[in-house]
């Protein structure tokens, strides 16, 4: 069989977007042919058999070891592993799958079809996987990570974890561009970060996630282009988009180190959730409508700001500002320049510093403190 292959992407994850998948030269590849799955790297055999999983561990086993600089494996073809298993990804590797990774079975616990743990400088192009993983992707305490086009379409478990909670006391995540994901099907979260200190997300494309399409936990210095929900968390108080555990607090301090483009959500259980000590954050605009629950629900969160750019906010689900006894009154928040129609704004209990301006209503009202 013809070798095919794709350019080699630089360490840097800042570096130039990559090519599509199947372009350019790889150290290793894996593909199926003759009724077998095979894995060569430099024109020699390193695993021919019926195991898509062997294979692909093959191929990754075959880069150089104790490497300082990235090597790359490309999967060209589809096929299925099981869900109690992984494909771990060590330091200094590149994945590219341009088939489809099917995960059957029963899950178990931190299993993911890809998997990347205590690890630097790690690449995933591009990934599809189908079925019940426990995890589509799971990224814990690793640096330099750099994953592309992510397609999750899957029928249960969790889309995508980014954590370091190994050790709950540091951000043992750090420097992580996720470009774009498409998750759907998941009986919890689309994605999810804990822990995290640097990362940027492109596109958040969720669709029928049991719980959340974007989950943002314990994480600071992030930057979201677009969170786009539909039937995120329906019949949850989960949100297209959700801050919790302290998100964006830097020392006691909430300086905005959150930025959010926008983000849009229809039904599903809420649009956007900010609860427990999180904040420090700025969601540029807003487009909003149907929400089982609130379409927003801001609960003992501090200095945020939402619709600079403005957008649309529809009910029937309205906007709450609201506090619990256990934490600090939430405060400094900022609600402007968005159209509020079918719906209204409920301050209770009143909070501290909040501002509400510039907003349109139609067949809305505002019940605030002010």
């Amino acid at each position: 069989m013809e070798k095919r292959s794709k350019e080699q992407v630089e360490s840097n994850i800042n570096s130039a977007q990559v090519a599509a998948c199947g372009s350019g030269t790889y150290d290793a590849e894996v593909y199926y042919y003759q009724n077998a799955w095979v894995a060569r790297n430099d024109g020699n055999t390193v695993y021919s058999g019926s195991d898509m999983l062997k294979a692909m561990r093959s191929a990754v086993d075959s880069l150089s070891p104790n490497r300082s600089s990235q090597e790359s494996v490309v999967v060209w073809d589809s096929g299925s592993i099981p869900a109690n298993t992984s494909l771990d990804l060590p330091s200094h590797t590149l994945l590219d799958v341009c088939g489809t990774i099917n995960v059957s079975g029963n899950a178990t616990a931190s299993n993911a079809a890809v998997r990347i743990r205590h690890a630097d400088n790690v690449s995933v192009p591009n990934l599809n996987v189908t079925g019940t993983p426990y995890f589509g992707v799971f990224v814990r305490t690793s640096e330099n990570i750099h994953l592309g086009d992510i397609d999750l379409r899957l029928s249960s478990g969790h889309g995508m974890r980014i954590d370091s909670r190994d050790n709950d006391n540091v951000y043992g995540v750090r420097n992580v561009q996720v470009d774009n994901v498409y998750v759907s099907g998941t009986s919890s979260h689309g994605v999810e970060t804990y822990g995290v200190d640097g990362i940027n997300i492109g596109t958040i494309i969720a669709r029928d996630t049991g719980y959340s399409g974007l989950l943002l936990n314990d994480t600071i210095n992030a930057t979201v282009d677009l969170v786009d929900g539909e039937g995120a968390g329906t019949g949850t108080g989960y949100a297209a988009f959700r801050m919790a555990n302290r998100n964006g607090q830097i020392d006691s301090n909430y300086s905005t180190n959150i930025n959010v483009g926008e983000v849009k959500a229809r039904g599903g259980g809420r649009g956007i959730f900010c609860v427990s000590e999180s904040g420090g954050a700025n969601i540029e605009s807003v487009n909003i409508s149907g929400t089982g629950s609130n379409a927003m629900l801001i609960e003992n969160c501090h200095n945020i700001n939402i619709g600079e750019e403005g957008g649309i906010v529809e009910g029937p689900g309205d906007i709450r500002i609201a506090a619990r006894d256990e934490f600090a009154n939430t405060s400094n928040i900022t609600l402007e320049n968005f159209t509020l129609r079918n719906s209204a704004i409920n301050e209770s209990p009143c909070g501290e510093n909040i501002n509400i301006r510039n907003i349109n209503l139609e067949n809305s009202e505002i019940y605030s403190c002010n």
